[in-house]
C-alpha cells in the first residue's frame, strides 16, 4: 500500500511565498544572533537566553516550512508551540551546565576554562535527530488523523522528509558554487564586488537560509521526484543485505573457534557491534520498505531479510557484555552512557526483529510496530540525556568520584583535569568538595594533584599530570652514546607545557620509555636532544635557549622505513645528524622549505 502524496488538508494560501519569507526571516534572525556572538553583545552576553534562541532560530523555521499545507492550523500552532518550549528548555539546561564558568571575552584573552554562549555541538546534533523523528511522527498522525498513524504513512513521510533535507542541503551548496563561479567571472574583468559580498556575514547567512527554504518548497511540490529517488536508493541498499548477512553470519560462526578474548582486547567491540546492528536495521528496512506483501522483492533479498532480522540479537548481546566489562572495570563515562543509550535502542530493534522473523503469516509482519515504538524510545532517550534525568556528565562524575573515594581508582591515577574541564559544573563542584574533604594518608597527594589541575590553562595543557622529578625523568630516558643529558633538561616541568601532546609521554608520565640521543642538529655547536618513543613511535628534537629552558625544535619524520630497521639502528646507537635531502628555497628574501615526499612520522610495522 502506498501512502498518498497529496496532503489531506487544503494547501496554505500562498504557501510558496510564506515558505520563502520564512527563509528570509530565519536568515536575518541568524545573522543578528551571529553578530551578537561576534561582538559579545546582548543576547550573546546572556547564555541562558542565547542558547535557546539559537536552537529555535535554527530548527523552528524548517519545521514550519515542512508542515505548511500538511497540518490543520490549530494542530500546527500546537506542535510549533510545543517545539519552542522543548527547544528553550534544552537550550537553557545546556547553558546552565557550564554557567559556573566565566564567559569567553570578545578577543579570547581569558585564561583557564571558559564557556561559550553557543549550544554544544552534541546537543545541536541530537536535537536535529530528535526533531526529525518527532516531526515525522506528528506529520503522519496529522495525515491519518490518528494518534499513531499507519506504518505506510510513517514510512512515506519519514523518507520524504529525509530526501527533502538531503537535497535542500545539496541545493544550498550548489547555490554557493554558482555564486562562486559568478564571482570568478567578474574577477576576470577586475570586478571583485561579488567576491567581497560573499564574504559578508549579512549576505552569506540570509542567502543560505533562503536557498534552503526554496529547496524545501520545491521538493515538497514535486513529490514524484522524491519518490523516484527514494525508490532507487532503497533498491540499491536492499541488494547489500545478502552481502551483510554473509559477512556478519561468518563473523558469528567464527566466535566459537576464536573465543571472545580477541574481541574484548580491541576495546572497541561495543561500538563496532552497534554499527553492525545499525547497518542491519537500515538494510532490512530498505528491503521491507512500507510493509507491503513484498511480491516485487527478489526472493534472495526476502530470504536475506528474514535471516538478517535474527542476527542483531547476538550482536547486541555481545555489545552489552562488552560494555558491562568496561563499566565494571573502569566505571561510567560520558561515552559509555551514550553507548548504553544506543544499546537500549538496539535492543528494542533486536528483540522486535527477532520476534518478527519467527512469526508466520506474512513477510516480517510486525516490523512496522517495532519501528514506530522504537522511534518513541529514541525521542525519550534524547530528551533524558539532555536533561538532569540522564545527564552523562552528572552520572559519569558521580561514578568516577565514587571509585576514587572507594579506593578502586588511586589518587595518582585519577584524572582531576577531566573533572575541571570535561565534567561540566558537576565535575568542578566535586573538585571543590574533594579538596575541602581531603583527609587520611592520601590527603597531601590529593591536594597537590587538585592544585596542579587548577593551574592548567586548557584541557590539553598537561592534563592532570604532576611534574616528574629529575630522577623519574632520567629513568624514563635511555641515553644512547657517550654524552650525558643536560641537567637543565631534567629539571623541566614538561607536564604543563603548552600543546604538551606534541611531546613524548616519557617527558610527562613515569614508566614511559624513550631513547635519547645528544646531537647538534642545527649546526650551532650547541647540543640538541633527539627523543624517540617506544617501538619507534613519536620522535622529536628538543633545544634549549640562553636561559636553559627547553622546547620543541621539531618533529622527526623518517624516510619510509620498517620498524625493525629503525629499532635495530636505535639499539646499535647508529644515530647522527646529516645534511638535508634538499636545500631550502629563497624567493625575494623569503625562505621556503621543501617538504620531501616519502617521509613520515614513526615507522611502518610488518
Amino acid at each position: 500500500m502506498q501512502a498518498s502524496d497529496s496532503p489531506d488538508f487544503p494547501a496554505a494560501p500562498h504557501a510558496g511565498r510564506t515558505r520563502l519569507l520564512l527563509g528570509l526571516v530565519q536568515g536575518l534572525c541568524l545573522y543578528l544572533l551571529y553578530h551578537s556572538l561576534a561582538e559579545r553583545a546582548w543576547p550573546a552576553s546572556t547564555p541562558l537566553l542565547f542558547a535557546p534562541l539559537i536552537l529555535i532560530g535554527l530548527y523552528l523555521p524548517p519545521l514550519v516550512i515542512s508542515a505548511l499545507g500538511h497540518m490543520e492550523r490549530r494542530a500546527l500552532f500546537l506542535w510549533m508551540g510545543a517545539a519552542v518550549l522543548v527547544l528553550a528548555a534544552l537550550g537553557c539546561y545546556d547553558a546552565w551546565r557550564i554557567a559556573d564558568l566565566p564567559l569567553t571575552p570578545r578577543h579570547g584573552d581569558l585564561m583557564g576554562p571558559q564557556r561559550s554562549p553557543m549550544p554544544s555541538a552534541l546537543l545541536l546534533l541530537q536535537v536535529a535527530a530528535g526533531l526529525f523523528i518527532t516531526h515525522s511522527l506528528v506529520l503522519a498522525s496529522a495525515r491519518d488523523r490518528r494518534r499513531i498513524a499507519a506504518y505506510s504513512t510513517h514510512f512515506d513521510l519519514a523518507w520524504k522528509l529525509g530526501v527533502q533535507l538531503a537535497f535542500s542541503a545539496l541545493f544550498t551548496s550548489v547555490t554557493w558554487l554558482v555564486l562562486l563561479l559568478g564571482a570568478q567571472l567578474f574577477e576576470l574583468v577586475k570586478l571583485d564586488f561579488l567576491s567581497k559580498l560573499m564574504r559578508k556575514e549579512w549576505f552569506a547567512i540570509p542567502v543560505s537560509a533562503f536557498a534552503f527554504a526554496c529547496a524545501m518548497h520545491l521538493t515538497d511540490v514535486r513529490p514524484a521526484i522524491v519518490r523516484g529517488i527514494r525508490g532507487l536508493l532503497l533498491v540499491l541498499l536492499s541488494w547489500l543485505l545478502p552481502v551483510a548477512v554473509l559477512l556478519v553470519g561468518g563473523f558469528l560462526l567464527t566466535l566459537p573457534f576464536t573465543g571472545l578474548e580477541p574481541l574484548w582486547g580491541t576495546r572497541r567491540a561495543a561500538s563496532v557491534l552497534l554499527c553492525a546492528t545499525a547497518a542491519f536495521v537500515i538494510l532490512i528496512n530498505a528491503a521491507w520498505q512500507d510493509g507491503d506483501d513484498g511480491k516485487d522483492v527478489a526472493r534472495v533479498v526476502r530470504g536475506a531479510a528474514r535471516i538478517a532480522a535474527l542476527l542483531p540479537a547476538p550482536l547486541v548481546l555481545l555489545a552489552v557484555y562488552a560494555l558491562f566489562l568496561r563499566v565494571r572495570e573502569h566505571g561510567w563515562t560520558g561515552e559509555r552512557i551514550a553507548a548504553a543509550a544506543c544499546l537500549l535502542v538496539a535492543a528494542c530493534y533486536a528483540a522486535g526483529y527477532f520476534r518478527a522473523a519467527l512469526l508466520r503469516g506474512g513477510w516480517l509482519p510486525s516490523l512496522g510496530r517495532v519501528n514506530v515504538w522504537t522511534a518513541f524510545v529514541v525521542v525519550g532517550l534524547l530528551l533524558a540525556l539532555n536533561s538532569p534525568l540522564l545527564d552523562p556528565d552528572r552520572i559519569s562524575v558521580t561514578s568516577q568520584v565514587a571509585r576514587l573515594e572507594s579506593g578502586k581508582t588511586k589518587v595518582d591515577k585519577f584524572d582531576f583535569a577531566w573533572l575541571r574541564f570535561d565534567g561540566a559544573r558537576f565535575g568542578r563542584a566535586e573538585l571543590d568538595r574533594l579538596e575541602r574533604a581531603a583527609a587520611g594518608p592520601d590527603a597531601a597527594s590529593l591536594r597537590e594533584r587538585i592544585a596542579a589541575a587548577r593551574k592548567l590553562k586548557n584541557r590539553w595543557d598537561g592534563r592532570d599530570r604532576v611534574a616528574l622529578s629529575a630522577v623519574d625523568l632520567k629513568a624514563n630516558l635511555r641515553v644512547r652514546g657517550t654524552q650525558a643529558l643536560p641537567e637543565s633538561l631534567l629539571r623541566m616541568d614538561w607536564g604543563t607545557r603548552t600543546f604538551n601532546f606534541l611531546y613524548p609521554e616519557c617527558l610527562r608520565e613515569a614508566g614511559k620509555q624513550c631513547d635519547a640521543f645528544v646531537l647538534d642538529v642545527d649546526g650551532d655547536n650547541r647540543p640538541e636532544v633527539l627523543l624517540v618513543g617506544a617501538d619507534g613511535g613519536q620522535a622529536v628534537v628538543l633545544r634549549d635557549d640562553a636561559q636553559g629552558q627547553w622546547s620543541l625544535l621539531g618533529v622527526v619524520a623518517f624516510e619510509s622505513a620498517r620498524c625493525d630497521s629503525l629499532l635495530e639502528g636505535l639499539a646499535a646507537g647508529k644515530v647522527r645528524a646529516v645534511a638535508p635531502v634538499v636545500q631550502d628555497v629563497e624567493v625575494g628574501g623569503i625562505r621556503g622549505r621543501v617538504v620531501v615526499q616519502g617521509f613520515q612520522q614513526g615507522c611502518v610495522r610488518k
